[in-house]
C-alpha cells in the first residue's frame, strides 16, 4: 500500500485495473529454473523415444509402471490412491489415478494427441525406376509439402505378417543406421517450378522416399535395385513385398530434440504438437499421490486427421474406460461426466514477428509467457469450436493462480486468416466441462518446431495443479 501511495493518481488505476503481461522469466519462484531443465531433459527423452504414436504408447506405460501403475481389467476392485492404465490397441492409452471422492462429483481429465503429421507408405510402395529404388508415401495430417524434401528421414512403424506375428521397423535412429530422404529439383532447372504456390511446388506423389541404388549382383533380370533392397528387409525382417500390404511404416525427421539459441532456452524438435503437452499431462500425473477427486490422462491418436478411428478421440474407448471405472463405483457414467472438467491439451500458434501479418498480436500466445489458455478453437466464425463458458474460464485462471502458474490467453491467428482445431470439441460433446490449453509453438507442423522451455514446464504446472484440484 505505501508504494501505491507514492505513484500519481493515474498511475494507481493503471496498476489497479489493467491487464499486463509479464514475461515468465521474470516471474519464476526461486529453483524453478533449476526444475524446469530437468523436466525439459525428460521431455527430450520422451521425443526421441517416441517418433509415433506407437512408440509414444510404449514409453508411457514404461514409465507408468515404474511409477506404479498397472494395467486395468475390467471388475479390478480399486481404492483411492491405486492408479491404472489401459492401452487402446498399442496407439493411444488412458491412465487414471484414483481420488478420495466418488466418481459421481466427477474427474479431472488432462488430454493430449501423441499422433504427428508424417509421410505414411502406401500400401504397395516399394518401386524401381531408372535404377533407384523409391517408397511411395500418403502424407498424414496438414503438413507443408515443400518442407519434407531433401531432410533426413528415418523409417518407424510395424509389418503384420498373416501368421499374426508383428514386426517392428526402426531405421534410421539406431547408431550406424542408414537414412532416407526425398529428392528436390535443383535451382538451374526449377525456373518453372519456382513460379508456382508453395501448395503446389511438390506434389504430393513426388513425395517419393530414395531408399537405394546398388543393383543386384549376378543377375541380369529387371528391377535389379529393388530386387536388392528386399534382399535387405527379408534377411533383417523376415518380410517379401506383399508384406507392405499389412503394415504401418511411416517416414518421420530423422531430427533428435535439441536446445536451441545460445541461452538454451528453446527446443527445437520433430513432434511438439503435441507430444508436449501429452508429455506434460502424462508427467503430471505420473507425480501424483492421491488427489481428491480422479485424475485421468487420456493420449489420443489420430487427432491430426480429424480424430476418426478407434483409437481417436471420437471413439469409445475412452467412454468404455470411464465406463468401467464407474461400474466399480456404481456410478453411471453420465452422472460422471456432468461434473467432470478436462483440460484439452493442445499446442497453440506462438506469435511471431517474422509473420506479424497473421497475427493478431493483443489475442496471441507470447514465447516466454506461460501456458496458452484458448476459450475457443474452430476456423473463422468459430466453426468447429467448443468455446467454453466464462464461468470455466475463471475457475481455470483460479486454479492456476493458486498454483503460482504462468499462463496467458492464446488465439489462433488473425480471425479469417485460418484456424484449426482440438479434441476439445469431441470431450464437451459428452457433457464434459472443456477448455483448451497448450504450449505456444513456432513453425508448427514442420518437420523441424520450436517452443520455449518455460512454457513446457508452466504446462506441467498447469496440468498438476488441474489433477490435483478439488
Amino acid at each position: 500500500m505505501d508504494d501505491m501511495k507514492e505513484l500519481s493518481r493515474g498511475e494507481q488505476l493503471r496498476k489497479a485495473l489493467t491487464y499486463q503481461k509479464k514475461n515468465g522469466y521474470d516471474r519464476l519462484l526461486p529453483g524453478e529454473l533449476e526444475a524446469m531443465d530437468a523436466y525439459c531433459t525428460g521431455y527430450k527423452e520422451f521425443l526421441d523415444a517416441g517418433k509415433t504414436e506407437r512408440e509414444c504408447v510404449d514409453r508411457t506405460i514404461a514409465m507408468a509402471e515404474a511409477a506404479g501403475f498397472r494395467p486395468y481389467t475390467r471388475g479390478m476392485e480399486l481404492k483411492p490412491g491405486d492408479k491404472v492404465y489401459r492401452s487402446n490397441r498399442g496407439k493411444a492409452i488412458m491412465l487414471a489415478v484414483m481420488g478420495r471422492k466418488s466418481l459421481d462429483e466427477g474427474v479431472n481429465i488432462g488430454a493430449a494427441h501423441i499422433d504427428s503429421p508424417r509421410l505414411d507408405l502406401k500400401q504397395n510402395p516399394l518401386y524401381e525406376t531408372d535404377e533407384m529404388a523409391f517408397l511411395k508415401t500418403h502424407y498424414y495430417g496438414g503438413l507443408r509439402k515443400y518442407q519434407w524434401v531433401t531432410i533426413p528421414l528415418e523409417l518407424h512403424g510395424v509389418v503384420a505378417l498373416k501368421s499374426g506375428q508383428v514386426v517392428r521397423v526402426s531405421v534410421g535412429n539406431g547408431e550406424g543406421d542408414p537414412l532416407f530422404t526425398i529428392d528436390d529439383l535443383l535451382p538451374h532447372l526449377g525456373v518453372e517450378q519456382s513460379k508456382k504456390p508453395l501448395s503446389e511446388a511438390i506434389p504430393a506423389e513426388n513425395l517419393n522416399i530414395l531408399v537405394g541404388s546398388r543393383p543386384l549382383a549376378d543377375d541380369e533380370g529387371s528391377d535389379r535395385v529393388k530386387i536388392a533392397v528386399l534382399e535387405l528387409l527379408n534377411r533383417k525382417y523376415g518380410i517379401v513385398e506383399e508384406d507392405f500390404i499389412s503394415a504401418e511404416l511411416s517416414a518421420v525427421p530423422a531430427f533428435n530434440a535439441c536446445d536451441i539459441g545460445f541461452d538454451r532456452s528453446l527446443i527445437g524438435s520433430y513432434g511438439h504438437d503435441d507430444r508436449v503437452c501429452a508429455y506434460a499431462a502424462l508427467a503430471a500425473l505420473l507425480q501424483l499421490g492421491t488427489p481428491e477427486r480422479t485424475a485421468v490422462c487420456m493420449l489420443a491418436d489420430k487427432e491430426e486427421i480429424g480424430s476418426e478411428g478407434v483409437t481417436g478421440m471420437k471413439s469409445t474407448a475412452f467412454d468404455t474406460f470411464m465406463a468401467d471405472l464407474c461400474a466399480g463405483q456404481g456410478v453411471l457414467p453420465r452422472a460422471c461426466y456432468e461434473k467432470s472438467f478436462c483440460l484439452s491439451a493442445d499446442v497453440t500458434a506462438a506469435y511471431d514477428p517474422n509473420f506479424a501479418e497473421v497475427y493478431e498480436k493483443r489475442n496471441s500466445a507470447l514465447i516466454n509467457y506461460g501456458m496458452g489458455l484458448c476459450k475457443y478453437t474452430g476456423a473463422r466464425g468459430k466453426s468447429g469450436a467448443s468455446d467454453a463458458s466464462a464461468e470455466l474460464v475463471a475457475y481455470v485462471r483460479k486454479v492456476l493462480d493458486n498454483a503460482n502458474v504462468v499462463w496467458q490467453m492464446a488465439e489462433l491467428g488473425k480471425v479469417d486468416a485460418g484456424g484449426g482445431g482440438t479434441v476439445a470439441a469431441y470431450m464437451a460433446e459428452r457433457d464434459i466441462d472443456t477448455l483448451d490449453a497448450g504450449v505456444p509453438v513456432l513453425s508448427m507442423h514442420a518437420p523441424f518446431e520450436t517452443v520455449s522451455k518455460l512454457d513446457c514446464y508452466m504446462t506441467f504446472k498447469g496440468m498438476k495443479a488441474i489433477f490435483q484440484a478439488e
